[in-house]
């Protein structure tokens, strides 16, 4: 059950990663507002591909860990 978690969570993690940065939520932080200089780093598309990019990361990591638990299952370890 914990292998499971610990996979969908990974899962759960990338996928919101790769698809926040570009919903008008990401656009909507009232938080940077008093912060131009970091508002425009934010919003920039590189920090969104960055932000994309680790989710795609996690989701990765994600498929390896499950694999790496079904082989381990296979072998009657």
């Amino acid at each position: 059950m914990a292998v499971f978690l610990s996979v969908l969570s990974t899962f759960l993690v990338g996928v919101i990663l790769v698809i926040a940065p570009w919903t008008a939520l990401w656009d909507a932080n009232y938080l940077l507002n008093p912060h131009p200089v970091l508002r425009s780093v934010f919003l920039s598309a590189f920090t969104r591909g960055t932000v994309s990019g680790l989710g795609l990361v996690n989701i990765v990591l994600a498929f390896l860990e499950a694999r790496q638990h079904l082989l381990a299952d296979g072998d009657g370890a």
